[in-house]
């Protein structure tokens, strides 16, 4: 019988390091949602790799961690205290860091925090395409002066450069155990809540300057036709109603380029034919609703 590791790892970093899009690298496809737009992750959300070594069928659990960044909304303290949970129990906890934009007064307390913790830890620097040699070895052994890292790559989440090797090493790191999931499941995210989260990286990116983090993608129904194809209603949230018009576009030109986009997207993703029907309300107090907090996944916090 193969031998069969299984583990999980914790990624973990400042917001807009590109954690997301390293998670769905190593997966092997899109499991988490990617935007220019820092805290675009909101609550913890699994990425399921798997991978061969040494003979044994690995199954890495990789949690995609919110960026970990000093709290002020309720919000943001709930996705703060999502990050560090994701970090709890996790047989490895990876470091991503931006070396061009760095964000030092961002990462010093991560650091702080990651000292004296007891998981291996492993320090990744992005975007090797695009950061200069010199600086980045430096920055790597300057950071390595205030962690105990096991082990330094050097990656672009972006066009994959480095993430075979560093697969294989976190692979080499799984303790031999049962498989958590399925071999065909690659997140823990539902087919609704995925939906959501699609929606919501097109108004992220199609709104990139205009719209701020006063938004929220709410899932209202997800039905599957005779015919196989899916009916989704979701609901956009927004603070304020001139943020309202700014989604609806003129003439609703740009909710109706972001419900194709995000159409196009989850027909891709789900294999299926998909009716996205989108609308927008304007909600002042949407941060401090303890529903959409729950939909999201976040726990209620202080």
């Amino acid at each position: 019988m193969t031998k069969q590791k299984c583990g999980m790892i914790a990624v973990i970093g400042a917001p807009n390091a590109g954690k997301s899009t390293l998670v769905n690298q190593l997966v092997g496809q899109k499991v988490a949602i990617t935007s220019a737009k820092a805290q675009t992750t909101r609550a913890r959300m699994l990425g399921i790799a798997l991978h061969e070594v040494d003979g044994a069928q690995v199954q890495m659990i990789l949690v995609d961690t919110p960026g970990i960044f000093a709290p002020r909304r309720r919000l943001d303290r709930a996705m703060v205290s999502a990050a560090w949970e994701g970090a709890e129990a996790a047989d490895a906890v990876l470091l991503l860091v931006d070396p061009i934009k760095q964000r030092r007064h961002e990462l010093e307390p991560l650091l702080e925090a990651l000292a004296n913790r007891p998981e291996r830890k492993i320090l990744v620097l992005n975007k090797v395409d695009r950061a200069k040699k010199e600086p980045m070895l430096a920055l790597a052994q300057d950071l390595s002066g205030k962690v105990d890292f096991a082990e330094i790559y050097f990656v672009s989440a972006l066009t994959g450069d480095g993430v075979p090797e560093l697969k294989d090493a976190l692979a080499a790191m799984m303790p031999e155990a049962e498989w958590m999931y399925p071999e065909d499941q690659v997140s823990d995210a539902s087919e609704r809540l995925l939906a959501a989260e699609i929606t919501r990286e097109q108004l992220y990116q199609q709104l990139h300057e205009e719209l701020p983090y006063d938004s929220a993608v709410r899932p209202e129904s997800y039905t599957v036709r005779k015919d196989g194809s899916i009916e989704i209603h979701q609901q956009i949230v927004v603070a304020r109603e001139t943020q309202r018009a700014i989604v609806l576009g003129k003439g609703g030109a740009r909710i109706k380029a972001i419900g194709e986009a995000a159409r196009k997207e989850l027909c891709e993703v789900l294999g299926v034919k998909v009716h996205l029907f989108l609308h927008v309300k304007q909600s002042e107090n949407w941060a401090e609703d303890k529903e959409i907090f729950e939909e999201m996944g976040l726990d209620w916090v202080r």
